[in-house]
């Protein structure tokens, strides 16, 4: 919750504030996965997999943070669902009265299931039982602060995951840990934290020894949520996505059940984007109890599995949107749709197995334990490649140094086929308020001239190059932007752990250019060249010949 929304009007003494939020349905929702775990042990294989959903409330600010965290070592996918209830008893009347006919505070199980409409996330279905919720509650989705970075996080001590137990902060309440209360005034905190917004920043530690909280006795350091790719949406908004556009970082609500999947796997030490970011009561309920009390709550269902048992989302019951299955294959194989002979995005293949000559620009591969995308074929069967991901707290000084580290670290395979470069690049440098752009803000540079326009890399043989990992200049990223080419969008230049990665290009003296992910893919030469943070970093890229 902004700063601005915590000043908004409380309420006085006209009704007693028992707002609750619980956290239910703890890691894993299904049979299959945590049978997956239990067989896991038996045969002694020691792999963790599994996830923690994180549930950050505070009653005061009515700040509330609802993600995943995957705490294992292997992807998995997610979906979370919010139901509500609310009752009201003037002073003078001795029960509460239900918003809702029949449900009742005690009964978690019969509480109205949020449905937004089919075509805005932020409105209740005008025909579902949530739509009475409307006048009384507001509920934000998602997570976006101009000029900020995404937020941080403490990931969670317990790592047991057959422990159904949420990571609920501040006033949440961990549905077994609060022992199944609904009072709002038990505690059932499980994690550290007061529940308001940006609790926790970069670079904080928080000693569990103890234990003070459930898991393990050892200091954890704050992590950063994944930067949202784009706001919750419902089926309907997603369906009209292009294909390229349909897996992501970010929420989809199947509106005929209120499941909200994560459109990506989650993978190991990873946290979603937030789905809840406040529950705000509004002005009307003080009309509706002007003197007296009433009780709010949203209780978080959950559902965690490894990828390969998604069908389980697709096998409870329920009658789920015509195109989620289609959602969740999409998910399992990293792309929605057929692209060609080669392995599918998420598939680790040797290098062997791929045909790059049927890539399409932008096409995400997994090769030899690293997964790149596909920037273009440079002909004479010379293709050239980058890491889908950045390497993170790297500044531009440490760059090149980094960047052979990384290329030591390839695959003997890989490094078989990369193709040699210049062993220096002439890079040329250009201020950042020199430059200006066409197809949107700071999107493709228009002027740039003499050496920063001519340095596009290609192949060099013989004793000016040398087999090697670059970083992509200002001119490469020029020419690579746009329809139809390996960044075809500002999204298509964000790496996928959403983080902000340098190019080659100096800018003014001092300054170099980089690839924003706080903006995202925007360009900007307005940071130091020592500069280093967690989410700044270096994108190798190579390029390779199959003919080796």
């Amino acid at each position: 919750m902004t700063p601005e929304k915590k000043k908004q009007r409380r309420l006085r003494n006209l009704a007693l504030l028992s707002l609750l939020l619980l956290a239910v349905g703890g890691t894993f929702a299904f049979q299959a996965f945590n049978q997956r775990a239990i067989n896991d042990r038996l045969n002694e294989v020691d792999i963790n997999v599994g996830g923690r959903v994180h549930d950050y409330y505070n009653r005061d600010t009515e700040n509330k943070d609802v993600f995943v965290e995957n705490y294992g070592e292997r992807p998995i996918m997610a979906r979370i669902r919010l139901s509500e209830f609310l009752e009201t008893r003037q002073r003078d009347e001795t029960d509460f009265t239900p918003l809702v006919a029949g449900t009742s505070r005690d009964d978690v199980e019969n509480w109205t299931t949020w449905i937004p409409s089919a075509g805005n996330i932020n409105d209740r279905e005008n025909s579902n039982a949530s739509n009475a919720f409307d006048q009384y509650a507001t509920l934000t989705f998602g997570w976006e602060r101009s000029g900020q970075d995404a937020p941080w996080y403490m990931p969670t001590f317990n790592h047991d995951n057959l422990d159904l137990r949420t990571a609920a902060a501040g006033h949440a309440r961990d549905w077994i840990e609060g022992n199944e209360a609904t009072d709002g005034v038990t505690d059932g905190a499980t994690h550290p934290g007061d529940g308001i917004d940006a609790y926790w920043s970069a670079n904080e530690n928080f000693d569990n020894s103890g234990p003070i909280w459930p898991g393990e006795e050892v200091t954890n350091q704050t992590a950063q949520n994944l930067q949202q790719d784009r706001a919750p949406m419902t089926m309907n908004q997603w369906s009209n996505l292009p294909n390229e556009d349909k897996i992501g970082n970010f929420w989809v609500v199947d509106h005929n059940t209120g499941w909200a999947y994560w459109a990506n796997r989650l993978n190991s030490e990873q946290a979603s984007s937030y789905l809840l970011d406040a529950a705000e009561m509004t002005a009307a309920i003080e009309d509706k109890v002007f003197n007296g009390f009433y009780y709010y709550g949203i209780h978080v269902e959950s559902g965690l599995v490894s990828p390969d048992q998604h069908e389980e989302f697709l096998n409870d019951g329920e009658q789920h949107h015509a195109e989620l299955a289609d959602l969740l294959r999409g998910i399992q194989n990293g792309v929605m749709f057929d692209d060609g002979p080669n392995p599918l995005p998420n598939e680790d293949s040797a290098p062997a197995a791929f045909d790059f000559s049927t890539m399409r620009p932008g096409r995400i591969f997994t090769m030899a334990g690293e997964q790149y995308r596909y920037l273009e074929n440079q002909g004479s069967g010379n293709h050239m490649i980058i890491r889908n991901n950045v390497i993170t707290e790297i500044s531009f000084v440490q760059q090149e140094e980094e960047l052979d580290s990384w290329y030591d670290s390839l695959h003997s395979e890989v490094r078989a086929r990369v193709q040699p470069v210049a062993n220096n690049f002439i890079t040329g440098s250009v201020p950042d308020d020199v430059v200006t752009f066409d197809g949107g803000v700071r999107w493709i540079p228009n002027n740039l001239q003499g050496d920063v326009a001519a340095d596009v890399t290609t192949v060099v043989q013989g004793a000016g190059g040398s087999s090697r990992a670059f970083a992509l200049s200002l001119a490469d990223v020029t020419r690579l932007s746009g329809p139809g080419q390996a960044f075809p969008n500002s999204l298509g230049r964000t790496a996928t752990n959403s983080n902000s990665w340098w190019l080659r290009t100096p800018g003014a003296p001092g300054f170099a250019w980089h690839v924003n992910f706080q903006r995202p893919g925007q360009l900007f030469a307005n940071n130091n060249v020592s500069f280093t943070h967690p989410v700044r970093g270096i994108r190798p890229a190579i390029i390779i010949n199959q003919s080796n």
